[in-house]
């Protein structure tokens, strides 16, 4: 056989491997968005075992040895990485780093994973409504331990918190985001500090009736124009909102409605459709593939928390849907006039909730929980602890303690499906958006015009062709540097906040 046929051949071994691991991933995610959305309480022990059996499939299917001898292959073991075309040799890497990770997971660990989060995310759900951690500390304490051993299975040169954040931001590392977060929390507080000192925006409309019905239809008709398309993709509620692809072309996303609270399901609905844009647009020759997924996480939230703050709290875009707001809530709005509800919707306020928080204090929420998982993962930190240490930062970075668990520890379900190193992703999102951004207006000029005039698709387009389209083909940093030139720096999102903030505030 010639190098060529060799090679061809091993492509497209590998490629029919891949394509297995990625239906029966397809499969556990239909039944991870049962379990979330609509499951019966009794259903959920079961569930965790077919989940947990799944899990087991996919880990057999996804680290069989073959895969290892195909790799070697196209690597290091005879084909120069230089003969391969370059999608093929992208998703070769991809392919590798895959590998090379699940080889080191024992199956019954990752077995146990699964079924631990399982119930896990169960009793997060039943603890959070009856605002009682007690009862989910035990499902908590599994988890941590879990991913103390992950961390050690997978290795790390300098922090065990390093082999979890992997995971979720290729390369990233607690040495950078020591140095990344170190500098925006003190310019983050700093810039609180002076707003505070200001006259503070009227928001007393934000919490009047809106019927949940009403913001369902107002909601979807955004999500719509933006872009998200409902052919493809489905929309309905659940305790936490979140963004889960079944195929490349069947992307649903959930919301929240809070009837006393306009801002929750409007902008959540936003930012989840962000999240659904960049899974509904990936190039035709890696959908349904193992590289048909975002970069990384905090890639990812750049695309959601881009088109919820730097679009869907904008001006601009206010001044083309205010008025179609006020014909959906006439008696609620009529006495608020568009700059009023522009200030309020980008009203800074410490919070107790992070998903409802402000652009400016969001970024302290994250480096809290970022600041906590360190602590638990290295042990320093005990998990029926973590309610008081949780007030205890909040208290020093927003000035302001939760009245119970329920709206303190109790209120994210990351922790629940095992995500111990994901939470800095959405502070990184904020960074990589910025500079984005950036990037784009460069490309486009002022965004503003394009919001104003309804012109989404120029905006989604650039998204698309300079972002989505590459899936896990290029790393983070790869990305950033070809679209930028520039690598992560956190004074292009700071300044932004203080150019927005001081002209809302007249700092």
């Amino acid at each position: 056989m010639s190098e060529h046929e060799q090679i061809k051949a091993a492509l497209a071994e590998l490629a029919a491997i891949d394509a297995e691991t990625v239906k029966l991933g397809q499969i556990s995610s239909l039944l991870h968005w049962d379990l979330e959305t609509q499951i019966p309480s009794g259903g959920v022990p079961q569930r965790a075992e077919q989940l947990s059996y799944l899990s087991g499939l996919i880990h057999d299917t996804a680290t069989q040895p073959r895969i290892g001898e195909l790799l070697d292959i196209l690597t290091f073991g005879g084909i120069p990485v230089d003969s391969l075309e370059d999608l093929d040799w992208r998703r070769v890497r991809a392919a590798k780093r895959s590998y090379d990770q699940d080889v080191k997971l024992p199956k019954a660990h990752v077995e146990e994973e699964s079924r631990v989060t399982s119930l896990a995310n169960h009793a997060w759900a039943e603890a959070r409504a009856n605002n009682d951690f007690a009862s989910y500390a035990p499902h908590l304490e599994k988890i941590v331990e879990l991913n103390r051993k992950t961390a050690e299975y997978l290795g790390y040169a300098d922090h065990p918190y390093d082999a979890l954040l992997d995971r979720f931001e290729q390369g990233m590392t607690v040495k950078t985001l020591d140095r990344v977060f170190g500098e925006m929390r003190e310019k983050l507080v700093a810039l609180v500090q002076r707003i505070a000192a200001q006259p503070q925006v009227r928001t007393d409309f934000l919490t009047r009736s809106y019927p949940a019905d009403k913001q369902e239809g107002f909601s979807r008709r955004i999500a719509a124009e933006l872009g998200y398309d409902f052919s493809r993709g489905y929309l309905t509620t659940s305790a936490h909102p979140f963004t889960i692809d079944l195929s490349s072309d069947d992307v649903r996303i959930t919301t929240r409605y809070e009837e006393n609270y306009l801002p929750t399901a409007l902008f959540g609905t936003i930012h989840e459709a962000g999240h659904a844009l960049y899974e509904l647009g990936f190039a035709d020759e890696i959908k349904n593939t193992g590289v048909a997924g975002g970069t990384s996480l905090g890639i990812h939230e750049s695309q959601s928390r881009f088109w919820e703050n730097l679009v869907g709290r904008s001006r601009a875009f206010w001044q083309r849907y205010y008025g179609d707001l006020q014909e959906v809530f006439p008696e609620q709005l009529a006495d608020v006039e568009l700059e009023e509800f522009y200030r309020g919707i980008n009203n800074v306020q410490p919070s107790l909730i992070r998903v409802e928080a402000d652009e400016v204090t969001y970024g302290l929420h994250v480096i809290l929980r970022y600041e906590i998982e360190k602590q638990l993962v290295t042990g320093d930190l005990a998990v029926q602890d973590l309610p008081a240490a949780w007030n205890s930062r909040m208290q020093e970075f927003l000035g302001i303690v939760p009245s119970d668990d329920r709206d303190g520890v109790l209120q994210d379900v990351h922790w629940s499906h095992g995500a111990i190193g994901y939470f800095p992703t959405y502070a990184l999102g904020n960074l990589y958006g910025a500079q984005f951004t950036a990037a784009m207006e460069a490309k486009l000029g002022s965004l503003d015009p394009l919001i104003r005039g309804g012109e989404f698709t120029r905006i989604l387009d650039w998204l698309r062709g300079s972002i989505h389209v590459h899936g896990l083909c290029k790393t983070p940093a790869e990305l950033l540097h070809d679209i930028t030139g520039q690598e992560l720096q956190a004074q292009p999102f700071v300044d932004y906040l203080q150019q927005k903030y001081g002209e809302i505030y007249g700092l």
